[in-house]
């Protein structure tokens, strides 16, 4: 079985059959069905070949009957037979082993077993897991096709009383109603499945957060509050399992346990006609917010590497998924077709858009991925920002005043090295929630006496630190030093080493714009022997370095970080460190167990 450490599964088991097959192998030739095998008996195939299908869950059911009746009427490339063995896997799962493989990262998804076996065909829910991909690092990810074979809008589920309180069914409601319910005196009890791990929370993320950056110009003050509310919000009643979610919603008609159960969650269409299908007491509302949402589209993936014969085996496949009887094959597991038409026995939600709508975004033509029209820096923005904003941690923020950090930076308006790091880090602080821990450091040469570096703010709980924390970050200024790196490095280290704090990523996050450059401390190779030395697996210290300029040695950043662990990320335009600065905390490994 594909599994990905650290992480749990997420689908629910309201789907029957469906959820069942979920714990099917994607390591395939083991498991599923031999049915092609034993149809392949006759005398008129040359060869035999087995194309194997990874599918989501709620599609697997539908993907695997249409094979299986393909291969029962000869499914064959020339004289070569086919059989087909569909396996139901979780889309994250499976991108976590194609990240493996293809040494990528992706942001709030862990690794890959060491048995992972990726399919010859993948039909993850969404395009976005292989944008996501591409994005994350896996140059060479190249699927063939990629076109949609099933839709499922992404709604806002909430229980009816709820939904009637705010005006559904007769009102369209938009994205900025669910923001104000959500982040008002009395909120909604919003709750989201973990985002980074899920197609469909993923979009829901996507559409809050543009709302709340809607609330004002880029980057001010009224939207950034909001977007924080936003993130504290979904973040209070997250889950990374779906079930886990489903289940927080009121089960009873009482007033206490319907303000007390969850009030609202980004789930799929089918998602709640599957939740309701169980008959609970308090039915769900689906919500079709304005804007659309992204839907998942259920693209066919056809994975680069495979042999000839079974990409051509593949090509048929995806006719066969293309016909008016696999519409109504996706009709009984709650899926419409790639064009929002349903087949027979469908039965739409209440307010649910009409097949001539479509059902949400546009859906690409025959042929065309179906990630065509998705932004990958929205995507990997908002998976970003998520991360840091709920992965609570304990960091020592160091940041470089020498004299060069006074130059101005011509993409900032002119601004200094110095100011535009500074707004970087106090911008991305404020993601961060109280349970993180932040102290905050300067260095240069001689900046305290004969020692390089100074401690501006031990490293304490936001919770009580917020305040002189930004206060401290306001107070930054540039010396007329010189770069301290190796020095301050090493006395970094060791500090965040001596009080490691169990049941957290204990980091260092350093910003510098030049070379080591004081010829009476340590030597590079001294420093990388002692953090040889230092070095703890049981009480790792990860070490981000982001450099600034065109002054810094790439090389010299990641002697260290090889050793440390964690990663170095150099900006040749400043004004690139703030989202530099998310995007490395984002990928910081969990902390130890």
């Amino acid at each position: 079985m594909v599994t990905v450490s650290g992480r749990h599964r997420m689908r629910t088991n309201l789907r029957g059959a469906g959820a069942a097959a979920t714990a099917t192998a994607l390591v395939v030739v083991v498991a599923g069905s031999w049915f092609g095998y034993q149809q392949l008996a006759g005398p008129n195939c040359s060869g035999r070949i087995e194309l194997s299908v990874a599918a989501a869950p709620e599609i697997a059911p539908a993907v695997r009957g249409a094979a299986d009746q393909w291969v029962s009427d000869g499914a064959a490339v020339g004289e070569t037979c086919i059989a087909v063995n569909v396996s139901s896997a979780e889309s994250v799962d499976v991108a976590a082993a194609v990240a493996s493989k293809h040494g990528a990262t992706l942001a709030g998804v862990g690794q890959a077993s060491g048995t992972a076996v990726t399919p010859d065909v993948w039909v993850p829910d969404s395009s976005t897991w292989l944008l996501r991909l591409k994005s994350g690092g896996a140059t060479a990810f190249a699927p063939a096709n990629g076109a949609s074979i099933a839709r499922s809008p992404v709604v806002v589920a909430l229980p009816e009383p709820v939904a009637s309180r705010i005006g559904w069914p007769d009102k369209e409601l938009r994205w900025t109603d669910l923001l104000g319910e959500v982040t008002s005196g009395k909120p909604l009890r919003a709750g989201i499945v973990e985002p980074t791990q899920d197609a469909a929370g993923l979009s829901g993320l996507l559409s809050l957060t543009a709302a709340a950056s809607a609330t004002g110009a880029a980057g001010s003050p009224k939207a950034q509050e909001a977007m924080v509310g936003a993130l504290r919000a979904l973040a209070t009643n997250r889950s990374s399992l779906r079930q886990d979610l489903l289940a927080r919603f009121p089960r009873s008609s009482d007033p206490t346990a319907i303000a007390n159960g969850l009030g609202a969650a980004a789930l799929s269409e089918e998602d709640v006609i599957a939740y309701n299908n169980t008959k609970p007491p308090i039915p769900l509302a689906a919500l079709y917010l304005k804007p659309d949402p992204i839907a998942l589209d259920y693209p066919f993936a056809v994975l680069p590497g495979i042999e000839p014969t079974k990409a051509s085996a593949a090509r048929v496949l995806f006719d066969v998924l293309r016909t008016g009887s696999f519409k109504n094959r996706l009709a009984a597991q709650s899926l419409r077709a790639p064009d929002g038409n349903w087949g027979d026995g469908f039965k739409a939600p209440q307010g649910a858009p009409s097949p001539a709508n479509g059902g949400a975004t546009p859906v690409p033509a025959s042929g065309q991925g179906g990630a065509a029209d998705l932004d990958p820096v929205a995507i990997q923005k908002a998976t970003t920002t998520w991360s840091v904003a709920t992965q609570s941690g304990r960091m020592l923020c160091v940041i470089d005043v020498s004299g060069s950090m006074k130059k101005p930076v011509a993409t900032a308006n002119g601004a200094s090295r110095e100011q535009v790091t500074v707004a970087a880090a106090s911008q991305g602080l404020g993601l961060f929630d109280d349970s993180w821990s932040i102290g905050l450091w300067t260095f240069s040469t001689n900046l305290n006496g004969n020692q390089d570096y100074r401690e501006l703010l031990g490293i304490k709980p936001l919770s009580s630190n917020r305040g002189p924390l930004q206060q401290s970050l306001a107070s930054v200024r540039p010396s007329d030093g010189d770069t301290g790196l190796y020095d301050t490095m090493l006395a970094a280290y060791k500090k965040v080493q001596q009080d490691w704090e169990p049941g957290k990523v204990n980091s260092i996050v350093l910003f510098t714009d030049g070379k080591n450059d004081d010829a009476s401390g340590i030597s590079q190779k001294a420093l990388l022997n002692q953090l040889k030395a230092l070095r703890d697996e049981e009480q790792p210290v990860q070490v981000i370095i982001i450099g600034i300029g065109t002054e810094v040695s790439r090389a010299e950043l990641k002697s260290i970080t090889d050793v440390t662990g964690g990663g170095s990320f150099v900006t040749t335009d400043p004004s690139k460190i703030g989202e530099i600065f998310l995007q490395a905390i984002a990928l910081r490994p969990p902390a130890p167990r």
